[in-house]
């Protein structure tokens, strides 16, 4: 994927009481940082047509941005000091012009980004903040002209540095100097990356944070585990990066939460849970839809897949990858054992696929699909207290279920050293 930085925008000169105070606590990663030290995006709107196409952001303050510009798909990304975007709801999916739709989310602990989805190549003709004035807000305007896609590709070569998201630290488990193992939970999407969206405007994003941290509090109230989050709040963390997580930390086991959607209102009967491990042949049809559009997340969010090590590559013999997949379809066995007594399965509820997120080569990984949010039925259930409570204690169980079968039948368990 091509990709190219423009830094534009407004480097705005002094810092108001509340800037100060949002830079002193954010030098201070471990504090708490009360929301309203940032600024606040209120409204957004478009103008324009397909010649030309404007976006406008209503904010508490000015800020600074910086745009830049992404090809196959088009794409425009605006990465922006961390912001409250208090914006109604939906906004953005509706496109006007030269913009197909947008998205908005946090990235990284200080830092936000705006994801603009582009009908064809564009040029950024302008991008900056407005100062407040004569009662109108400070204002964020992204001005974009359509181009032919031989100048966009020629305006992707003329810059030379190539840009990344930056990578996020991962929440550090709780009591990381014993011996007892570590389970990465990884609650799918987060930030610009909304997932899959129900018909109601439900966003699979917060459905799987919401029962990926029950499961973290089942897990950790056990006493007999160490458990980290790649993310506990809503921001984006990069495919890769959730594996980094992983592997960086000696994980005993990585369990990635998502949920699925069909778009066929033909589909709308299609429900149930379904577990995945990863495999380079996708065992359906289905199996090799979703991993792919679970793949593409970087690439919602702006990040250069092409600046992404092979996770696989010369780090391990074939050996150990056998071992690690055989442990990760073991464990997939038993977290379907336990949730046919909690939570209705996906009539096929074992399968495989290409799961980037999955790839550790060392760290036994499942992919958990709660349900389908395109189904009324499992809709109602996944954002259900109840519902939540009770799965979330099965794939604990499954868990434990996983650990004392791998302590029988090898003599030890993977710790986190």
């Amino acid at each position: 994927m091509l990709r190219t930085a423009l830094l534009v925008g407004a480097l705005l000169t002094g810092l108001t009481p509340a800037g100060a105070q949002e830079r002193a606590a954010l030098a201070r990663p471990n504090a708490p940082v009360p929301p309203d030290l940032f600024p606040i995006a209120t409204e957004a709107r478009l103008g324009g047509d397909t010649g030309r196409t404007r976006l406008v952001m209503d904010l508490s303050r000015p800020i600074e941005i910086a745009a830049f510009t992404l090809a196959d798909p088009y794409r425009v990304v605006l990465d922006l000091p961390q912001v409250t975007f208090q914006l109604p709801g939906r906004t953005g999916e509706q496109g006007r012009g030269l913009i197909k739709a947008f998205r908005y989310g946090l990235v990284m602990q200080g830092g936000s980004r705006i994801v603009v989805d582009a009908t064809g190549p564009v040029r950024v003709d302008k991008a900056f903040v407005l100062e407040p004035v004569d009662g109108q807000p400070a204002r964020l305007v992204l001005d974009l002209v359509s181009i032919d896609r031989a100048s966009f590709m020629r305006n992707l070569a003329l810059e030379t540095k190539p840009r990344r998201a930056p990578e996020t630290k991962p929440v550090e488990a709780k009591r990381s100097n014993d011996g007892r193992p570590l389970i990465v939970i990884d609650p799918g999407h987060g930030g610009p990356d909304t997932g899959t969206i129900a018909a109601s405007g439900e966003m699979e994003k917060t459905i799987v944070l919401d029962f990926a941290q029950a499961l973290s509090e089942k897990l950790e109230k056990s006493g007999k585990y160490r458990v980290t989050m790649t993310r506990a709040d809503d921001r984006f963390v990069a495919l890769g990066e959730r594996v980094r997580m992983a592997r960086g930390q000696s994980a005993a086991l990585f369990v990635s939460i998502h949920a699925d959607a069909l778009a066929s209102r033909r589909e709308t009967d299609v429900r149930g849970a379904t577990v995945y491990t990863v495999s380079d042949t996708a065992s359906d049809d289905e199996a090799a839809r979703l991993a792919e559009d679970e793949n593409k997340a970087d690439a919602i969010a702006g990040v250069d897949l092409s600046s992404e090590p092979e996770e696989v590559a010369d780090i391990l013999i074939d050996l150990t990858q056998r071992e690690t997949k055989n442990f990760s379809a073991h464990f997939a066995r038993a977290v379907v054992g336990e949730l046919k007594r909690a939570a209705t399965l996906h009539k096929h509820p074992l399968k495989s696929a290409g799961f980037k997120v999955l790839k550790a080569p060392d760290v036994p990984s499942v992919l958990i699909e709660l349900g389908y949010v395109s189904n009324k039925e499992d809709l109602k259930l996944m954002t259900s207290d109840a519902w939540r409570t009770r799965t979330a204690d099965a794939v604990a169980q499954a868990v434990t279920t996983f650990f004392s079968t791998r302590l029988a039948g090898s003599g030890s368990v993977r710790s986190g050293n």
